[in-house]
């Protein structure tokens, strides 16, 4: 059967997580039922987690755990669409595409993760450890029945979260260091100017420094620490530093000091580091490094799949190490809702079995994960 007719039309591939709910997936499928032949349509909304290469799957081994799934039968119609209740973006689609489209909606469950992704080797090649969410069309006998590669389409959508309006307040940390033999201490005090950051944001770090010991300070390090922990099936945690500053900074015994020092945390100076958390990307999108997690309380972090945390951390080196931890967040600033677009000016996002190049239109039955357009 071919489907280089059927499309899939959304507003948008991502969905934002407010932490207490999350945006609905909506859209249009485009159907011809005189191809179906017989068969049903659906929609299905999954979210997967990876954790090995494609190339694995040629042993027999499935390197992904379906997080979850909600399929949805469009055609025949189970509900006549003038009952249906649609959204904004629904209605406009319905009346641009004709009769022969159906709309589709999902809630997400409040615990499911957002998109994220470690970024692999220069060198490694295919899908590796991410959080990835997928909208997917097909035709089948049944729900259950097995679909072949030719009758579905594919498309990544995101799930992501934006900085919260209300923040905490600014991170500060102080410690007193005691000596042997030295009849006093040495007080340290780091602070940052607020709780969240957005990305691109230079981080200001103020220290200062009391050094009433009889100790030299003989360094000064500074670095921005990514804690990112793998929660859904092993729960290990990868701490990268995103951004380092090495100050020689010297400071006598009985001296003081108060200086502000600027971090800038980007993915741009880590591009080349695996294990490094991302935010999760749409195919042919850049990234950015994953935003910090905000959890709704109450749910299992077990199900969450990767868990993102960050922290300045500063180090004194008095013959051994002195060194403070200041929890931060960053995250990407909530975008203007308050725009409202004319039906001639929105822009709809299409999907089409036609526009996967390269694809072998077999027999083979099994799914696929293929590229967007």
């Amino acid at each position: 059967m071919c489907w280089s007719q059927v499309a899939v039309y959304m507003g948008k591939r991502d969905f934002v997580d407010h932490v207490n709910s999350v945006e609905p997936v909506d859209g249009v499928v485009l159907i011809d039922p005189e191809l179906l032949k017989g068969k049903k349509a659906y929609v299905a909304l999954s979210c997967m987690f990876r954790y090995g290469r494609d190339d694995m799957d040629v042993l027999g081994l499935s390197f992904r755990r379906d997080i979850y799934l909600s399929t949805r039968q469009i055609y025949p119609a189970l509900q006549d669409k003038k009952q249906c209740t649609l959204t904004k973006v629904q209605e406009k689609l319905l009346r641009k595409l004709g009769d022969n489209a159906y709309p589709f909606f999902f809630e997400f469950p409040d615990n499911l993760p957002c998109s994220v992704g470690l970024q692999p080797a220069p060198k490694d090649v295919g899908k590796h450890c991410a959080v990835e969410f997928e909208v997917k069309a097909f035709s089948a006998e049944s729900q259950d029945a097995k679909v072949r590669k030719r009758s579905t389409v594919h498309l990544m959508i995101r799930k992501v979260q934006f900085a919260p309006e209300k923040t905490g307040p600014a991170p500060s940390m102080s410690i007193t260091r005691d000596f042997l033999m030295s009849d006093k201490p040495l007080h340290v005090e780091a602070s940052l100017e607020k709780q969240t950051f957005y990305h691109g944001e230079p981080i200001h770090v103020r220290v200062n420094i009391n050094n009433e010991s009889n100790k030299s300070v003989k360094n000064l390090i500074l670095s921005v620490d990514q804690i990112a922990t793998v929660v859904l099936y092993s729960n290990d945690s990868y701490m990268k530093s995103v951004d380092l500053l090495e100050s020689e900074e010297y400071l006598e015994a009985g001296e003081k000091m108060e200086k502000v020092y600027t971090l800038l945390p980007l993915l741009a100076n880590n591009k080349k580091r695996r294990g490094i958390a991302l935010d999760g990307k749409l195919k042919h999108e850049d990234t950015n490094l994953a935003s910090s997690s905000v959890i709704k309380e109450g749910v299992l972090k077990e199900v969450l799949g990767i868990l993102v945390s960050y922290r300045v951390t500063v180090k004194l080196i008095v013959g051994g190490e002195v060194g403070l931890e200041l929890p931060f967040q960053l995250m990407h600033p909530k975008p203007d809702s308050g725009i409202i677009c004319s039906e001639e000016e929105m822009v709809f996002e299409e999907f089409k079995r036609a526009n996967l190049k390269g694809m072998k239109e077999d027999e083979e039955e099994g799914n696929i994960s293929a590229g967007e357009p």
